[in-house]
Parts: C-alpha cells; structure tokens; sequence
C-alpha cells in the first residue's frame, strides 16, 4: 500500500509526514511551511527537458578540447578521448582506465540509463519496479563521479601556472562536460522515482 492511498503527503524538504487535506489546492508541510504534493509537479517534463539539453552539450564535451598543457611555449589541445590516448600512450593505463570511465562511460550511461527510466514509466514497458529503482539509485550514486576531470582541470589550471615555462588552461570542451554533469544531476533530482511504483500498480500517468 502506497501512503498516498492511505492520505499521507511527506515533505521533499524536511520529510515530515502529512495527513492530506481533501479541500485544499495548495498544501503547506506542519512543519517548516514548504508546499507539499502527492508527486512532483511536471516531473517527467522537467526530467526530459534537463536530459535533451545534456544529450545535447554532450557533442561538443566530446568534440572540443577539454584543456591544453603548454610546455616551453609549445603544447595542443586536447579532447577526453584523447586525453585517454595520450595517457595510454604514456603507458598509464590506471589512470587512462580511470578518465575513460569517469568522463565518458559514466556520463553516457546516465545520459541512456535517465532516457530509459523515463521512458519505462511513461510508455509503461515491461520493467519491474525494482529493476527502476535499482537503476535510478545506481544513477544518483555514480553521479558524482562524472566531475572527476573537472576537479584535475581546476587543479592543474591552479597549481600549474608558471608562465611559458609549464601551464594548463581549461577550454570550451571543460564548460560543455561541466555542463552535462550538472545538468544530468539535476535531471536525476527532478525525476520523481515514486512514479515507478504508480507505474507498476497503476495505468495512471503522472506527470
């Protein structure tokens, strides 16, 4: 049993549990005042709209440079893949390995993982509940992993600055990654994740 079929609405902000009032448009929490709902407002909506617009920087994240390392005046942008490659080729494996995931495996498996959530429970396809649940709790955890080369960058640009001698400097490509991170974290925030179980026990879409 679901606690909206009991009446009960619990707060995004405190979590404080409330009895839901039949006669009321717009329902404050009892406790810290915040605007209480059944379900998100728009939350699928709101979901595909941050993902689109992550699918979409998501090119030139991977096409344009991400930094350029100068030494003795000389040096040449690079994207993350071929970062990776340049790394590999240095023979650190461990660290080209642990780039590749973090920046492309990672965000292109939220990238899919969010674009499959959202469409199991909007066009109701046959995925159990927990199968959702477990991918969507998967997708807020590795999260926080995809910024792994925007903190190097921010590092390197701060630490390495000694002029014509050694230096690094962030491009366009750094914006775009950064963007998709924030982007596809946010997305995982706006989706509602107890519409997989309306979904599951109901034909109801909730949007």
């Amino acid at each position: 049993m679901r606690a909206i079929d009991a009446g009960i609405l619990i707060c995004t902000e405190c979590h404080e549990l409330n009895r839901q009032e039949a006669d009321s448009d717009e329902q404050v929490c009892t406790r810290c005042g915040a605007l209480v709902h059944a379900r998100r407002p728009n939350s699928l909506m709101r979901t595909w709209a941050l993902l689109v617009t992550a699918a979409i920087l998501y090119i030139p994240a991977n096409m344009l440079p991400i930094m350029t390392v100068s030494s003795l005046g000389q040096g040449e942008p690079d994207t993350i893949m071929s970062g990776v490659i340049t790394l590999m080729q240095h023979g650190m494996y461990p660290i080209a390995a642990v780039v590749f995931i973090a920046s492309i495996l990672v965000p292109t498996f939220k990238l899919v993982g969010i674009g499959l959530l959202l469409f199991s429970v909007q066009r109701h396809q046959p995925l159990s509940a927990r199968q959702r649940i477990v991918m969507y709790r998967f997708i807020e955890f590795i999260g926080r992993w995809s910024m792994l080369d925007i903190f190097v960058i921010a590092i390197l640009v701060a630490i390495v600055n000694f002029g014509r001698i050694a230096s690094v400097e962030a491009n366009l490509g750094a914006v775009a990654f950064a963007s998709v991170v924030i982007l596809t974290m946010l997305a995982a925030i706006t989706f509602d994740p107890r519409l997989i179980w309306d979904n599951t026990e109901s034909d109801d879409d909730h949007d």
